[in-house]
C-alpha cells in the first residue's frame, strides 16, 4: 500500500509534470504566432476573450463535468491582419464570404489517441445561420467548436460540417505533438502545410 509521503510526491511530481506541459505548449503557438506575423498575410492570433486559448472546461462537481476540469483539448485561431481588429484586448473578426481562418488545435489526451496530437490547417466556408443572433464575429463561433468537436473534427482532411447554428469546412493536418520540438520541424510540418492549405482554398 502505498503510504502518505509517496501520495504526496507522486501528487507534486504529476502537477508539476503537467505545468511544464502547459508552459511547453503556450511557448509553442506564442513561437507559431511570431512566424505566421511575418507571412505576407501579417497572421494575427484570434483572442475571443483577450489573449488565451479556447476550451470546454468545467468547475462542476458532477463527475462528467469533474473530466473537464484538467484541460485536454484546446484551440487557438490566426487571421490576416486585414480581416480583423483589435478592441479592448479582443479580436472582431466579422463572418463574411471571404473569411478563412488557420486553425490549430492540440489534443493532449482522448480516448480515440494513444498520444498527443496537434492538428493545423484551414477552416473556410464559415456562415452562420440568419436567425443565430449570439455569433456576432468568428470569436464567437470557437466555443462552439470546442463543444461539438467530436462531430466537426471526425475527418480532419475534409471538414465539412453544419448544424442549427454554422456551417464551416477545412482541412487540417495532423501531427504528434512530440514530434513538434524545433523551428524547423514547426516549418516544415505546421505552418508550411497550413499556409498551402490556407493559400490554395
Amino acid at each position: 500500500m502505498i503510504n502518505k509521503s509517496e501520495i504526496i510526491e507522486q501528487t507534486n511530481l504529476a502537477f508539476d509534470f503537467i505545468q511544464k506541459l502547459y508552459l511547453e505548449v503556450s511557448y509553442l503557438i506564442k513561437e507559431i504566432e511570431g512566424i505566421l506575423h511575418e507571412e505576407e498575410e501579417k497572421f494575427i492570433i484570434g483572442r475571443p476573450a483577450g489573449y488565451g486559448i479556447s476550451a470546454r472546461s468545467s468547475t462542476g462537481l458532477e463527475s462528467t463535468n469533474v473530466n473537464l476540469w484538467l484541460l485536454r483539448k484546446f484551440a487557438v485561431f490566426f487571421v490576416p491582419k486585414d480581416k480583423t481588429r483589435v478592441e479592448r484586448g479582443q479580436t472582431i473578426t466579422d463572418i463574411d464570404d471571404n473569411l478563412k481562418i488557420l486553425y490549430l488545435r492540440i489534443i493532449l489526451r482522448d480516448k480515440n489517441i494513444n498520444e498527443p496530437k496537434i492538428y493545423a490547417g484551414v477552416l473556410y466556408n464559415i456562415h452562420k445561420k440568419p436567425q443565430v443572433k449570439w455569433i456576432g464575429k468568428f470569436e464567437n463561433v470557437m466555443g462552439h467548436l470546442e463543444y461539438n468537436d467530436d462531430k466537426i473534427f471526425k475527418n480532419i482532411e475534409k471538414i465539412d460540417y453544419e448544424d442549427a447554428y454554422i456551417k464551416i469546412q477545412g482541412e487540417l493536418v495532423e501531427n504528434n505533438l512530440f514530434e513538434i520540438n524545433n523551428s524547423e520541424t514547426i516549418r516544415k510540418k505546421l505552418i508550411e502545410p497550413s499556409l498551402d492549405l490556407f493559400r490554395k482554398s
